[in-house]
């Protein structure tokens, strides 16, 4: 499948110049998420002196795993030439390994900037509020400490809440149906890694 997207590049030869090519390539990058929509596809094979999308796709698909090999698969900027089979046209090779490069930095830090980091857990503390008050119902006051590891918000993080009883009961409900998913997953992979050892 792979060697035969390959000789779809040579339809990029048909644009008239390094821009065009440049465009295109933005453009696949800045769809990566959604797609080529209907005016960026109608641009795209006017630059390429298309008739309709049949030629169109098969060309797109290669540069897109053009794209994601040389940003997802962490390639080296020398390295991308050797991305390129000896049957795509040299001239060909080296304008798409000029323009890969010139964005492949680029389009590495968007896709750091896409990636939701989540903060951790990293301590919880608890004590008892309203004790001594006759008239409010008790309620526990939970501190947690969360970890910020994403490179621009990096740092801890205090949370304090309060749960009344009622609120505890749902919240530990819920943690225990989230134990035991997690307990399922591991089971399974357990049992998954166990026959590949078998089967070694």
């Amino acid at each position: 499948m792979e060697g035969s997207l390959w000789g779809h590049l040579p339809l990029l030869v048909r644009s008239n110049s390094k821009e065009s090519v440049e465009y295109i390539l933005q453009a696949l990058w800045r769809t990566r998420k959604t797609g080529l929509d209907a005016a960026d596809r109608l641009v795209i094979r006017e630059m390429l002196q298309l008739q309709d999308d049949s030629d169109l796709d098969p060309l797109l698909v290669c540069l897109r795993m053009l794209i994601r090999r040389c940003v997802y698969d962490n390639v080296g900027r020398d390295d991308i030439q050797k991305l390129f089979p000896n049957e795509v046209l040299p001239e060909l090779q080296r304008l798409l390994t000029l323009l890969l490069q010139k964005f492949q930095r680029e389009w590495r830090e968007d896709l750091l900037k896409d990636q939701v980091t989540l903060p951790r857990l990293k301590a919880m503390t608890w004590n008892m509020a309203n004790q001594d008050a006759e008239s409010a119902d008790p309620v526990a006051v939970i501190n947690l400490k969360l970890q910020n590891d994403a490179q621009s918000h990096s740092g801890e993080l205090d949370v304090k809440f309060q749960l009344a009883k009622d609120t505890l009961q749902t919240m530990l409900k819920s943690m225990y149906c989230i134990r035991d998913q997690l307990s399922n997953m591991d089971e399974t992979s357990n049992r998954h890694s166990s026959q590949e050892t078998n089967m070694v």
